[in-house]
């Protein structure tokens, strides 16, 4: 039988992406302990799909280290975060005062995440990731999604500059302003984060390797080409579910102004949860053993904040204990998903 192609999703959500680090960490820990002490889990991924906060993840997980290995490990990823998330997301007293609730400019300023994304990735092309990668974003000039990918990249002129593709899949709107970049082959575009349309990137994952010949570029005769459902294994990861009531009362002669956040916090966990049911229902049609091999890894945010910019120490400290109590009640699963992303290496 044919090895499964081994992906990974994950999702937007501005600091929040720390709980998936945290997940992410156990089940390399797992990988390191049954496999190889040394073993980085991007060596143990055959796609990797981001959204925003999750886009800027893949890319760490897919930086090239020696020998085409990956080079991060999922601590050295969560480092990242710690150490950047307050100098990124923080915006000084005098932009608040001056731009109360974001309603004027942007609220928060470009030039601390250009200038973390070029000190950590430099001038690293996209077709140079270690695998394919499917990180999105949206083209507000000619109203498309608009999708990175590392194996396209190889072959056409859609290349990018890796801080580039992290600059456009994080810029939330009403947090970063747009993105303005251009291909290595000089075309522009004009980007927002791909969460607007795919928070949950995974269906997109699912697509995209639907068109990927694995067997030449992973050089593993043992990895289908072109795989159907049956011949993936499908690790998508949420960055905490809040699930906060609105009552009729509240909204019943809302205006616009007041529907501004509601909604986009519906219309967040809505594509999540649509596209968790697609792929249920998808993988609800396989046999047995093959509709065991998709997993939705969503903790309850608890304590943390829900903000995608709360960078505070008391809020990073209960973000990665959201992710730690997510961990400790389902330690078996993980273990489990690290098992079989070992059987498919």
């Amino acid at each position: 039988m044919k090895k499964k192609i081994r992906i990974l999703s994950l999702d937007g959500g501005g600091i929040r992406g720390i709980i998936t680090c945290v997940i992410l960490k156990y089940i390399e820990e797992q990988i390191q302990r049954f496999d190889h002490p040394e073993a980085k889990l991007g060596d143990y991924f055959d796609l990797v799909a981001g959204s925003s906060t999750g886009g800027l993840l893949a890319s760490i997980l897919l930086f090239p280290g020696k020998e085409g290995k990956a080079r991060f490990s999922v601590q050295e990823a969560l480092d990242l975060y710690a150490k950047n998330g307050e100098t990124i997301f923080n915006v000084s007293f005098w932009e608040h005062t001056l731009n109360i609730f974001g309603l004027f400019n942007e609220k928060i300023s470009k030039r601390n995440l250009e200038k973390r994304l070029d000190e950590v990735f430099g001038n690293l092309e996209l077709k140079d990731f270690t695998k394919p990668c499917l990180i999105t974003s949206y083209d507000i000039f000619d109203r498309k999604a608009k999708f990175f990918s590392s194996h396209e990249a190889n072959i056409s002129l859609e290349n990018f500059f890796v801080k580039d593709v992290c600059r456009a899949t994080s810029a939330a709107p009403t947090y970063f302003e747009p993105a303005r970049i251009k291909s290595l082959y000089g075309q522009e575009f004009t980007l927002i984060d791909g969460g607007v349309f795919a928070n949950n990137p995974a269906l997109c994952a699912y697509a995209e390797a639907r068109k990927i010949r694995f067997s030449t570029i992973l050089a593993d005769e043992e990895k289908p080409d072109f795989p159907s459902i049956n011949d993936m294994l499908l690790v998508s990861i949420g960055t905490g579910e809040v699930l906060k009531p609105y009552s009729f009362e509240k909204f019943e002669n809302a205006g616009k102004i007041r529907w501004i956040a509601p909604l986009i916090d519906i219309l967040l966990s809505a594509n999540a949860e649509t596209v968790d049911y697609h792929l249920l229902k998808m993988y609800e049609s396989l046999g047995k053993r093959n509709r065991q091999n998709y997993y939705r890894l969503v903790p309850q945010l608890g304590k943390a904040s829900p903000e995608m910019d709360n960078v505070s120490a008391k809020n990073i400290y209960e973000l990665i204990q959201t992710g730690l109590v997510f961990v400790d009640k389902n330690r078996e699963t993980l273990s489990e998903i690290a098992r079989k992303l070992i059987k498919n290496q």
